[in-house]
């Protein structure tokens, strides 16, 4: 018998997709364990909501994390596109535990106002400039592991957003250029202690943002070639079942290319690199009155065509 979290997680992935175990073509790159594996081992999600192809089993040679894979680049791709085209054994989604697609990267870059009807809903100007900001990557947690309210905090939000991953090196990249430096995409969950970000220190916005676990990320990197179109995907965000976020990633003021050609005339992108795009509108502070996360809650956050990351509040 299903436990009551595993019931639940089993009902949102079949909200995303009728058929959760159908085979999919789109390269679905995942980090996973199992008990019986040791370590972290990487492998291809096998359609939304499908088990898991182990790429470690079908190329010993291949690194066993998601970082190192994305620094050998095309020589690894080339494996997971051949293990894509090959029928594998497949591990079922009840054996397998998710990680986040990339732990450890060397940096997370975020993107502040970059919705237009989030800057509607604040009654603020679209900013002429991308607005910037970090997260440390200890914040980074799996698909479905537990949101931790800090006791330093009392307003908790949540933010669905559209996360790029990098998968080649770069600096003062160009627009124009800039897709053939990005890996993939997942779906990302901006927590944020609003009382941090706006009020106190001093009303800089890293502390407010980077609390552990306030960056859930996957459940897959889904590759560039995967993705119809990046900037027109449905996006939203439920909590304990309730549509608070529903947009378009066609609302965003700057694109992909134009925050990466931006972000690297500053720092060096390494593969790895996780880019959070920004959040459409219905984020709690701005409720009237105000919603706050709640110890008990549980947070979908979904985007078409990548997935839907479930994650309780603890």
């Amino acid at each position: 018998m299903l436990s009551s979290g595993k019931r639940r997680l089993f009902s949102a992935l079949l909200h995303v997709q009728k058929r959760p175990c159908q085979p999919s073509r789109a390269m679905r790159l995942v980090q996973f364990q199992t008990p019986h594996l040791e370590g972290p081992h990487l492998g291809l999600e096998s359609g939304i909501g499908g088990g898991v192809v182990d790429l470690n089993t079908f190329d010993p040679t291949l690194p066993k994390t998601m970082l190192q894979f994305l620094e050998q680049g095309e020589t690894a791709l080339s494996v997971a596109r051949r293990a894509l085209a090959t029928q594998l054994p497949v591990l079922p989604r009840s054996q397998v535990t998710f990680l986040a697609p990339v732990t450890r990267p060397d940096k997370v870059v975020c993107v502040g106002m970059n919705y237009a009807d989030h800057c509607k809903e604040q009654n603020v100007r679209v900013p002429k400039e991308p607005i910037i900001f970090s997260k440390f990557s200890s914040s980074i947690v799996g698909p479905y592991d537990e949101i931790i309210l800090p006791p330093e905090s009392e307003e908790v939000d949540w933010e669905v957003e559209l996360a790029v991953i990098i998968g080649k090196k770069g600096k003062h990249i160009k627009a124009t250029d800039a897709m053939a430096h990005v890996a993939g995409f997942t779906v990302a969950h901006d927590v944020s202690a609003r009382d941090w970000q706006m009020r106190r220190n001093g009303k800089q916005w890293l502390l407010g943002k980077t609390f552990d676990t306030f960056c859930p990320l996957g459940p897959a990197l889904v590759t560039r070639d995967s993705i119809t179109d990046p900037h027109n995907l449905k996006i939203c965000c439920r909590v304990n079942g309730e549509v608070v976020q529903s947009s378009s990633t066609n609302q965003m003021v700057f694109k992909t290319e134009e925050l990466i050609a931006w972000v690297s005339q500053f720092v060096t992108l390494y593969p790895g690199d996780i880019i959070l795009t920004g959040t459409p509108p219905g984020v709690g502070v701005f409720r009237k009155p105000p919603v706050f996360l709640k110890k008990g809650d549980e947070v979908q956050c979904e985007i078409q065509e990548i997935g839907v990351i479930v994650n309780k509040v603890v």
